[in-house]
């Protein structure tokens, strides 16, 4: 076991790291066409994968923190508040917390996109496009 964790090494996070850049890396280099292109969008799933195994735990409990901030404890709950208008005085509060979980889920799907829009935050896990011709986040 390693660290607390059940598990010894390597991590489910490495195992799809490995799984990746064996994709990207030796088998993507021996096929063309239609192959190439599919493993370029099989290293982008699994590179997807990976930051979220990598990031999703921390990003929970801070969703968490977040909405409870607000009085909530799920996305359902504060969906709803917003839908009644429950939320209109707290706009600046609603917004901060809304637009971190969007930041937070671009930081897994596509933080190339993040990148681009000049919000500045880099990839923290991941490699290559994270949208190869035009596949789909």
């Amino acid at each position: 076991m390693t660290h607390g964790q059940p598990h010894d090494t390597p991590t489910a996070a490495e195992l799809v790291e490995a799984a990746r850049e064996f994709i990207e890396g030796e088998l993507a280099a021996s096929v063309d066409g239609r192959l190439a292109f599919l493993c370029r969008v099989t290293a982008n799933v699994l590179a997807t994968a990976q930051r979220e195994l990598v990031l999703g735990p921390a990003q929970a409990i801070a969703h968490a923190e977040r909405l409870g901030s607000l009085g909530f404890g799920d996305d359902v709950e504060l969906a709803a508040a917003i839908r009644s208008g429950e939320l209109d005085d707290r706009l600046v509060d609603v917004t901060a917390v809304v637009r971190a979980a969007v930041i937070d889920k671009l930081r897994v799907a596509n933080p190339a996109y993040l990148e681009r829009s000049g919000v500045g935050v880099e990839p923290e896990v991941g490699h290559g496009d994270d949208n190869p011709a035009g596949a789909a986040p």
